[in-house]
């Protein structure tokens, strides 16, 4: 019998199939259909970086922008060299008016990966 989390009769299968489906979900600009899928699958396995990436992208799509920094700055306690993350967080305090944090992500990204779209919003000539 397979191994399940909780009262929920969740396995390990799937919660990959449920990461899966929240990356079609996100793909199809159904970001609050993702972040639903993506909520049980964080609650059975809390470490899992990939999946709170995905959800921060999904709260981002949402327009739910405090939950997305919330996400966003999880992954980079667990990933301070993840390039995207900084990108994304970096977009994140853009929408919220904070352009000074922004500014400060914006250019963690570029350091860590010369990507041009990373260079462009760094602005290192401004």
């Amino acid at each position: 019998m397979p191994e399940t989390s909780g009262s929920t009769g969740r396995t390990p299968e799937t919660h990959v199939i449920d990461f899966r489906a929240a990356e079609q979900l996100l793909n199809a600009r159904d970001p609050r259909g993702a972040v639903k899928l993506l909520d049980g699958v964080i609650a059975a396995h809390p470490e899992n970086t990939a999946a709170r990436l995905l959800r921060a992208r999904a709260f981002f799509a949402a327009a739910q922008l405090r939950p997305a920094e919330l996400e966003f700055t999880i992954v980079l306690e667990r990933e301070p060299d993840n390039a995207f993350a900084h990108f994304a967080l970096a977009r994140t305090y853009e929408r919220q008016g904070r352009p000074d944090q922004a500014k400060r992500h914006f250019r963690l990204a570029a350091a860590l990966d010369p990507n041009p779209r990373y260079l462009k919003a760094a602005r290192f000539d401004a």
